[in-house]
């Protein structure tokens, strides 16, 4: 047992990239954590990728493409023409669009020249079909009555949107769920538990159909045995949610879910990370326990900086136990990737 989500978020992620799917074959993906959309962040997202189209997008860099990026690189032409000509109109003002064009060419994704007082734009390799499967994954350790409603409404919503072609609850347990908790969940979300690291299957989940129109659920009834009101919701069209879809792989992509260590302070004299079932995670040895990301910051109590003979090879910008965490994690995350 963790005694934190923040611990069993990261301990899911180990997981799922070493053992993903949980039922059948092994495939390959590409594990990132808290990711989603303007009104719903997930715990875990598993991108399921093809191989030679992930060997494909390594060309593009490690940095995501946001979506700007995307309608450049996705509809740049194969020979010279006026980016006007060339993209299609994208529902803002073009100023924006050449922009995006500029950028693209700084990161040397497209390849662009003046004609006259035109910016032209061609491509230097077609953007690749790389992502086959997206699946979410909702943390929840100590699972109780409230909890299982609470997750349950969020659950409902993202089966209904349909963003994801997986959704899973991911709980810890000791022994059987208590199966009058996992009753209030969607029966087409997964349920799996988590036992000293092994994860078992407590119920399959349904395939949703992301390539179809979706339904986000605007407002919910507030309850109450004399509530009749009707629930809020509004269609969104399967184009919304293909460029959503990609653009979190693309996200995914670039910060993986080592990327904790960007908001927390290794550089801390009492900043460790210690070998968990399926991964390293971090510990602070001033507290003797793992700490949560909230915790590991500058305002902690018991924040000491590395002293400067830790950090004398290059001090301060290389050097020091700090900089070799950073340093091997994100050669992990590159490695994954």
């Amino acid at each position: 047992m963790t005694g934190h989500e923040f611990g069993f978020e990261l301990r899911v992620c180990a997981w799922a990239e070493q053992r993903w799917r949980p039922e059948g074959d092994d495939v390959p993906r590409i594990v990132a954590r808290q990711l989603g959309t303007r009104n719903r962040r997930w715990d875990t997202v598993v991108v399921e990728v093809d191989p030679e189209g992930l060997a494909q997008r390594r060309r593009f860099g490690e940095q995501r493409l946001d979506s700007d990026l995307l309608h450049v690189v996705r509809h740049a032409p194969a020979d010279w023409q006026y980016y006007r000509d060339a993209l299609p109109h994208p529902g803002y003002p073009w100023r924006y669009v050449r922009a995006a064009v500029h950028q693209a060419a700084d990161r040397g994704v497209v390849e662009t020249r003046r004609n006259g007082n035109k910016i032209e734009l061609r491509r230097k390799w077609p953007y690749p079909d790389w992502v086959e499967r997206i699946v979410a994954i909702e943390n929840k350790p100590d699972l109780d009555a409230s909890a299982a409603d609470a997750l349950a409404d969020q659950l409902e919503r993202d089966v209904a949107l349909g963003l994801a072609d997986e959704v899973w609850l991911a709980t810890e347990s000791d022994g059987d769920v208590e199966r009058a908790l996992l009753t209030e969940i969607p029966v087409e979300a997964g349920i799996l538990a988590f036992d000293d690291g092994a994860a078992s299957v407590e119920w399959l989940p349904q395939s949703l159909d992301a390539d179809a129109t979706g339904t986000r659920i605007t407002d919910r009834p507030s309850g109450g045995a004399f509530d009749q009101s009707a629930a809020g919701f509004e269609y969104v069209d399967a184009d919304w949610k293909a460029d959503k879809r990609l653009e979190l792989a693309e996200r995914a992509y670039e910060r993986g879910w080592r990327s904790y260590v960007d908001t927390m302070r290794p550089d801390c004299r009492h900043f460790r990370v210690v070998e968990a079932d399926h991964g390293y995670v971090p510990r602070c040895a001033a507290k003797q326990r793992e700490q949560t990301a909230a915790e590991c910051s500058g305002s902690c109590p018991e924040y000491e900086p590395e002293p400067p003979a830790w950090r004398q090879r290059g001090w301060p910008i290389e050097g020091g136990p700090g900089a070799t965490v950073r340093d091997v994690l994100s050669e992990r995350r590159d490695r994954q990737r």
